[in-house]
């Protein structure tokens, strides 16, 4: 099969911003393509690769004209049905392209796969960011087993017992995507840890999940983590909103969130040279989670077209 790409006049234009981050070519990288209604699933699957972002976000008319976008959202590798980074990047980009000069608070709405997702997103001081509801209560995963920490250890290359902290034990949760989530003892650890090989495949293969959180106690925030998912294309993320939202089931689990409402932030990527920054809002009753709240900023870093491809 041979690809072509159709003439100038036909190109689509998108635009690149770092998530996560005040601070340009930190935080979290995302293509935002636009005017993307005639693109096939296999076209919006190319166009991702090419990007090679661990996401590229497209954006089409709404189903609903209430609404502000449709959106669909790739891997390098797959479409998933909801992702925290490119949320909260296409929302901060399509309210700037509507906000008049000087400080605006507005809701953008999108028709994700996951379900309707509407985005406060406001600009003051100067400083624009975006709070966003997980639209599905995270909750353990129905599938795969969870292994002992031992198989934990040997999937990162560190000892079993770097596995772990105070109330903290490894979990399986998911909220749309699902998640291995692995506490670790302390920030040596976090730093030390590596997808090892076939002791990563089998940790894969047992759980039924591609992604691994790792995360420990925070220096100047209140935890630190790292997200691999090399067999999703993605060796490391530098910020996972999805999987920031998912870890408010890991701390319920571990007995660490308040009756009411709880406010954290984390920080992700520092070990890839991209620091990232995620506020999360968790509001829990009577022992168990109501809503999930993520939050943070964006910075524009490109923009131009590109040509779709045709087979």
């Amino acid at each position: 099969m041979t690809r072509t790409v159709e003439c100038l006049s036909d190109r689509l234009p998108f635009v690149t911003c770092d998530v996560f981050t005040d601070t340009a070519f930190a935080g979290n990288p995302l293509a935002i393509v636009e005017d993307a209604d005639r693109l096939s699933d296999a076209a919006m699957q190319i166009i991702a690769r090419e990007f090679n972002l661990s996401e590229t976000i497209f954006v089409r008319r709404p189903v609903d004209p209430a609404h502000s976008a449709s959106v669909r959202i790739f891997f390098p590798t797959a479409e998933i049905p909801f992702a925290g980074h490119p949320t909260i990047g296409c929302a901060i980009h399509l309210a700037l392209k509507s906000a008049p000069l000087g400080d605006f608070d507005t809701v953008i709405t999108l028709e994700e796969v996951a379900g309707l997702v509407p985005v406060r997103v406001w600009r003051k001081d100067g400083r624009v960011a975006a709070e966003f509801r997980a639209p599905v209560l995270p909750h353990a995963v129905e599938t795969g087993q969870l292994p002992d920490d031992a198989a934990f250890a040997a999937a990162l290359g560190l000892s079993t017992a770097q596995i772990g902290f105070d109330t903290h034990r490894p979990g399986l949760w998911q909220g749309g995507p699902a998640f291995a989530y692995a506490p670790v003892c302390d920030h040596d650890a976090l730093t030390a840890a590596r997808p090892n090989g076939a002791a990563w495949e089998a940790l894969t293969k047992a759980t039924g999940v591609n992604a691994l959180y790792i995360y420990t106690k925070g220096d100047g925030v209140d935890l630190s983590a790292r997200m691999f998912a090399p067999g999703d294309g993605i060796p490391e993320d530098p910020a996972t909103g999805s999987a920031s939202a998912i870890l408010a089931a890991q701390l319920l689990n571990a007995g660490t969130l308040a009756e009411g409402e709880t406010c954290l932030s984390l920080l992700q990527g520092a070990d890839m040279g991209r620091p990232s920054r995620i506020d999360l809002r968790i509001v829990t009753t009577g022992g168990t989670l109501q809503a999930v709240y993520v939050s943070g900023s964006a910075v524009p870093i490109s923009e131009g077209h590109i040509s779709p491809p045709t087979d």
